[in-house]
């Protein structure tokens, strides 16, 4: 049997180890059962649902690289079948995460993760139609692609796109933590950061993606085609009275359908950004801007003076 570390360790760290027992700031997550306790969700379950969704939603893309006709749908439902369970776990895990219930004493939320999973399978057929839309997009918007296959394989875009439309379907049925974690995953990876509870259309581009933001609120129409550096934020925080953030609020900014946002643009605040309006590189935006129009950085200017004049 190993001894305990702290009966050989010197005085310093045992006056460390029983100060931050003493005052965890909230940081540390008890059990009060150590034969029942509340598991918390899993990054690397979720990794695996993800592969497999990804799979079922991309086939021959995405894990069995062979299929055949004859072989596609004994895939899809065996690969449903495995993701549908680990999902269910990792679902009730994240609401009894979020109720904070020792699992003996919340059967409802075992019922309740059944019952959500089975819907957010319904809406598979509706995530991969519109992906679809979001992978055309990127081979009709991007002159360098040189077939939809090449978009699938390689553009983060469609890596981030793919996460958060999974994300966003549980997000709508209230699921608890996971869809944040699994957009979280596409953020690690891409550099592409885009809330779950964000609205997006259809043939959603972003090109070459990396350090986009979109927030928890924003409303993104169909064919709407954004660059890397693009930051749909909030220009405030509402407070409550005892000054917290009020949560849900809606302050990040509505863009309507085929807006193009070029590079390094941040756009704040609940404005609007009308119809088929293009948005130039490097602009601060906190202003609604009509259907299409045309915003652009001030021209430079290069002015001379002799000797000083005029400074």
């Amino acid at each position: 049997m190993a001894p305990d570390p702290l009966s050989i360790a010197d005085g310093p760290l045992v006056k460390v180890v029983d100060e931050l027992v003493a005052s965890h700031d909230g940081l540390t997550r008890r059990h009060v059962d150590c034969s029942c306790q509340l598991a918390l969700p899993s990054r690397d379950a979720l990794v695996e649902i993800i592969r497999d969704l990804r799979s079922v939603l991309f086939p021959g893309y995405y894990g069995n690289p062979d299929l055949s006709d004859a072989s596609l749908r004994y895939h899809l439902g065996s690969t449903l079948d495995r993701a549908q369970r680990q999902l269910q776990e990792q679902v009730k895990r994240g609401m009894c995460f979020a109720c904070k219930r020792d699992p003996r004493a919340c059967p409802q939320c075992e019922q309740d993760a059944s019952a959500v999973v089975r819907v957010f399978l319904e809406t598979l057929p509706k995530v991969r139609h519109l992906l679809a839309s979001d992978v055309q997009a990127a081979y009709e918007g991007d002159p360098a692609a040189s077939s939809p296959d090449e978009a699938i394989f390689s553009y983060p875009g469609i890596e981030a796109i793919t996460n958060y439309r999974i994300a966003n379907a549980l997000h709508k049925l209230e699921v608890p933590l996971i869809p944040r974690i699994i957009t979280e995953m596409a953020h690690s990876t891409t550099g592409i950061d885009i809330h779950p509870g964000a609205s997006i259309g259809g043939r959603f581009f972003i090109d070459h993606g990396t350090g986009v933001v979109v927030g928890e609120t924003c409303i993104i129409g169909a064919g709407v085609r954004i660059y890397q550096g693009v930051t749909l934020g909030a220009k405030s925080f509402p407070l409550d009275e005892q000054g917290n953030p009020i949560k849900g609020m809606p302050r990040h900014p509505i863009v309507e359908d085929d807006v193009i946002i070029y590079s390094g643009t941040t756009i704040l605040g609940r404005v609007t950004i009308g119809r088929a309006a293009v948005i130039g590189g490097n602009v601060w935006l906190t202003r609604d801007v009509p259907a299409g129009g045309r915003i652009t950085q001030a021209s430079a200017q290069e002015e001379c003076f002799e000797q000083g004049a005029g400074i």
